[in-house]
């Protein structure tokens, strides 16, 4: 059975150690089910009919999301294939939570997760979608934990994925 996890993130490399443990224990519980992974970041689009008009998803991933993480959710999707069956990146536009609420049934989210670690890496534009995913009624949200090693070898770099 295929189901889908969404994980609240700012695109940066820790935010990834919230799959990374997700996915640890649901091996360590032998999960015969796989995954499709949404890492949905918020990001306002402004008011500027320009912006509006010739601004796409591409255009704001090239801002927000770094090269350093796509190649680290490659690297964490080669070690869980039998668990990942396609991982992608989105963004919530919406102000309301009702409009979260309708994009969390229109994705059918089965699983959210997110970090209140306060070392977010928000760019101009983005902001975090924990306090809609903690209101939404549809889906029960749940906090995981991750604290940041006390000695990384290459901090910001795709060495810590494998921390």
């Amino acid at each position: 059975m295929i189901k889908t996890i969404l994980i609240a993130t700012d695109f940066s490399l820790e935010s990834l150690e919230i799959l990374k443990k997700v996915l640890k224990n649901k091996t360590e519980q032998n999960d015969e089910n796989q995954y499709n992974i949404l890492f949905v970041s918020g990001y306002d689009m402004g008011d500027s009919i320009r912006d509006l008009l010739f601004t796409t998803k591409s255009s704001i991933f090239e801002k927000i999301r770094s090269k350093e993480f796509c190649d680290a959710y490659s690297i964490i999707n080669n070690k869980y294939p039998n668990l990942i069956n396609k991982i992608t990146c989105d963004i919530f536009t919406g102000s309301f939570q009702r409009t979260f609420n309708s994009y969390i049934e229109t994705a059918a989210i089965d699983e959210a997760y997110f970090s209140s670690a306060k070392s977010r890496n928000l760019k101009k534009g983005q902001f975090d979608v924990t306090p809609y995913l903690k209101k939404c009624k549809h889906i029960n949200a749940v906090e995981v934990l991750t604290q940041a090693p006390e000695f990384v070898p290459e901090k910001g770099r795709l060495a810590e994925v494998f921390l």
